[in-house]
């Protein structure tokens, strides 16, 4: 029998030692893998709250500086939190939207005060989320993955026309023009047969268009040498928190959505590697998921989370060691000590970042639809489960005035369409899979419609005893039954 506990276990693959050089290597490759996305958060973020600059630059190097320390707490580990695998931790894609919204209401203050109180209130629920996981199963994730790839697309959008609706070159085809370049080299270089080339594609072309722009006069690197070139992290740099229920209520549900994305990670790269997770190590793992979140707003930072691109780098690499994704922790620590670095990436042209956001947001939007092409739709309700929960979710994003109407608590929920689908998507899901009294003995035309269907003058040709076999019809004495084609007259 297995015991329940991995403290006192013989060595596991995860604490292989490669040796200092191997480490830095590896490691620098899993932040280079992941980089391009931990820096786009704190760039959308800013942008959105209307921070200049030199606060943007702030932001990313406390994302990278808080998402180093995460890393580190969640390989490391403490007693109760950390998984103890190689899971790389930055901030979450799943909570840029809200955390917008949130931002239009009460700015940077309220998304700072959200997230320390939602990630609280998760932090207290890990105990009993990590048994009830089967209540959130691929449907619902792949539901609210899909739809918070759609929810990005506008962002890329105003991102491609310049990035500020008041400037004057706003949507001008030199803007434009700059963003189709920088994706039109994302997906060269993605075509390269080089893997490392293919996986950096969108860091390489966010270098590349920005060296575009710097040649035509488009990119002002001026304020990069105003500033120190290294600091420590500059504790409640934006001002003290504020809370609210509502902004509260509503990143709690996108927190909730972080704990089913990094449950799956762990199980993943648990499997990967070859190691038990079991309901302690995955509790273990949340925790420090959730605390890391909890702290992150300190230093200027947002909720944190597992990268899944790094799971797959484990296994395309076969690197198990979680003694090298703690080093590349490290890394990121000594890059968020640099605000220099950050000031760097926060010169980077919008329409730049708007070419390479379509391929980055609309691969969120397909990792979705991939998981959702894994659920069963063979008579049960999922197709209108998916339909409706998507629909909902993106009726703020196509109308984002739909809400003005409503009290600011609810405007304030259901204005994220991460939110609305995640909420729609858990509601119908309990409804129809898991309370499945009064479910229909045959699913509806919406059910129906995702199954074979053949006419009833199709029906009415065959005859007691026939059958199929090969992809031949034979009727009851053996005879092949002859088809014709249905073109044929």
């Amino acid at each position: 029998m297995v015991s329940n506990s991995y403290i006192d276990a013989p060595i596991r693959p995860e604490d292989e030692r490669l040796g200092l050089a191997a480490n830095v290597v590896y490691g620098l490759q899993h932040i280079l893998t992941m980089y391009g996305g931990i820096i786009a958060v704190p760039l959308i973020i800013g942008q959105a709250a209307g921070l200049n600059a030199d606060d943007i630059g702030l932001l990313i190097t406390a994302s990278l500086f808080a998402g180093g320390v995460a890393t580190i707490l969640q390989t490391i580990g403490l007693p109760f939190f950390g998984c103890k695998l190689p899971l790389v931790q930055g901030v979450s894609f799943a909570s840029v939207a809200t955390m917008i919204t949130i931002s239009g209401n009460g700015g940077i203050q309220a998304v700072f005060g959200a997230v320390m109180a939602a990630s609280f209130l998760g932090l207290l629920i890990t105990p009993v989320f990590a048994k009830v996981t089967r209540y959130f199963p691929p449907l619902v994730a792949g539901i609210v993955i899909t739809t918070i790839g759609i929810t990005l697309m506008p962002v890329a959008g105003r991102w491609a026309m310049g990035g500020r609706p008041d400037a004057p070159d706003f949507g001008s085809p030199a803007n434009i023009m700059l963003a189709g370049v920088t994706l039109a080299i994302v997906l060269l270089l993605s075509k390269v047969g080089n893997a490392t080339i293919s996986r950096l594609s969108i860091l390489l072309a966010l270098v590349a268009g920005t060296l575009i722009a710097y040649v035509t006069g488009a990119a002002d690197f001026s304020r990069v040498a105003q500033g120190p070139i290294m600091a420590l992290p500059d504790i409640f740099h934006f001002g003290w928190p504020t809370f609210s229920i509502a902004a509260t209520i509503s990143m709690f549900i996108v927190i909730v959505v972080i704990l089913v994305e990094t449950s799956a990670d762990i199980f993943a790269v648990g499997e990967i590697v070859g190691s038990k997770v079991d309901s302690r190590r995955l509790g273990d793992g949340l925790r420090a998921d959730m605390l890391s979140s909890m702290l992150a707003p300190v230093v200027g930072s947002f909720s944190q989370s597992a990268f899944a691109q790094n799971v797959g780098l484990v296994a395309i690499t076969g690197v198990k060691s979680r003694f090298v994704v703690a080093t590349g922790g490290l890394i990121l620590v000594i890059l968020g000590l640099l605000p220099v670095l950050g000031r760097v990436v926060a010169a980077i042209p919008t329409p730049v970042l708007g070419g390479a956001g379509v391929v980055l947001f609309g691969t969120v939007a397909a990792s979705g639809i991939r998981t959702l092409s894994k659920v069963s739709y063979k008579n049960n309700m999922n197709l209108i489960i998916v339909g409706t929960s998507i629909g909902f979710g993106t009726i703020p994003i196509v109308l984002p005035t739909f809400y003005h109407q409503f009290p600011v608590w609810f405007e304030t929920i259901f204005h994220s369409g991460i939110s609305s689908s995640a909420l729609m998507a858990i509601v119908l899901n309990l409804l129809f899979n898991e309370w499945a009294a009064g479910n229909p003995d045959q699913p509806s035309v919406f059910g129906a419609a995702t199954e074979r269907m053949l006419r009833y003058a199709d029906i009415a040709e065959l005859r007691d005893g026939d059958y199929m076999l090969d992809g031949k019809i034979f009727d009851a004495e053996g005879k092949e039954v002859t088809l014709i084609p249905g073109d044929a007259h």
